[in-house]
């Protein structure tokens, strides 16, 4: 089997160790990992198979062939229209989108529909080269679930100043949310680091180990069963807004992942979660001056909002 051969003297430290133990701790393998290997004859002691439950003795030869490393799938931006998606600003430094829900802002692993920077390309779009080769010219992202404005850098020199500001917190973010129930206080802000969930490789939770995420609320409107929320970031975590309202127990209409009544969304016919990114301002890279780009709700968004007003 082809891979990545070591070889080591066993040290005093490890002496009686099983092999698969022994094996774990010196290649910083999973006990599981190291039996599997011992298993498949992979771990020579003294030029010999050993077996995953044999003894290791101080100083003999070890000698581990690990498989070689998987590599990663080859992503790159596939020109594909997306319907729906409109240039809100276009200029020699950046292009904004109002993006559409149902695409992602660049390819990934195990994503096969439509992106942002796909949509570009398909319209004939000269996109910045900085950043990885799937996502070159990308400074933030929305998720593929929640909809409104994206800017993509189309010049180098735009890609390093808007890539500052966004990790410097210059740039003004604003979002309307639909979320159930009516927080208390109606103006607010949550500041809770936000981590990967440790249960679920797609979620993400507030925890001690997390990054530190701040976001800003203030209630638009209140109705019998929800209430829309103008809300603005200080900082951009990965699911930021919809893992804090739902720890404030006020997850967004429509997002059962966080805790949404199903039921709620389905009233108002929902597939989605009610999150539409409003709001982009930042200083322009070009002409140094401050622009503000704002957006309109689409169809789904704005029929839920009417039947929500209807069941008031």
């Amino acid at each position: 089997m082809d891979g990545d051969t070591r070889n080591v003297l066993i040290p005093k430290g490890l002496e009686g160790e099983r092999v698969d133990a022994a094996v774990a701790r010196l290649f910083g393998l999973s006990r599981t990992r190291a039996a599997d290997l011992a298993v498949g004859g992979q771990v020579l002691i003294e030029g010999r198979q050993a077996g995953k439950s044999a003894r290791v003795g101080a100083g003999e030869h070890l000698e581990v062939t690990l498989p070689p490393a998987p590599t990663s799938p080859t992503l790159e931006v596939v020109a594909e229209p997306v319907p729906g998606m409109r240039i809100i600003h276009d200029d020699d430094d950046i292009v904004v989108v109002d993006k559409p829900v149902g695409v992602a802002a660049h390819p990934s692993v195990g994503w096969t529909g439509p992106t942002v920077l796909g949509g570009l390309k398909a319209a004939g779009y000269r996109i910045s080269t900085s950043g990885a080769s799937e996502r070159q010219g990308i400074v933030s992202r929305l998720d593929v679930g929640t909809s409104g404005l994206m800017v993509v850098c189309k010049s180098e020199y735009g890609y390093s100043v808007l890539k500052r500001a966004f990790k410097q917190r210059t740039v003004d973010k604003s979002y309307h949310a639909l979320v159930q129930g009516l927080p208390d206080p109606h103006v607010g802000t949550i500041e809770a680091p936000i981590g990967r969930h440790p249960g679920h490789d797609y979620k993400y939770a507030v925890m001690e180990s997390g990054k530190h995420a701040v976001t800003h609320y203030e209630l638009i409107e209140a109705f019998r069963h929800a209430s829309l929320l103008d809300i603005t970031l200080e900082t951009g975590r990965t699911h930021q807004i919809r893992v804090h309202m739902a720890a404030l127990r006020h997850p967004c209409v429509g997002d059962p992942t966080y805790g949404a009544d199903p039921r709620l969304g389905e009233r108002l016919g929902l597939t989605r979660q009610w999150l539409h990114a409003m709001g982009l301002g930042f200083v322009h890279p070009g002409s140094g001056d401050y622009v503000h780009f704002e957006s309109t709700y689409p169809q789904d968004l704005q029929e839920a909002l009417d039947r929500l007003a209807v069941m008031s």
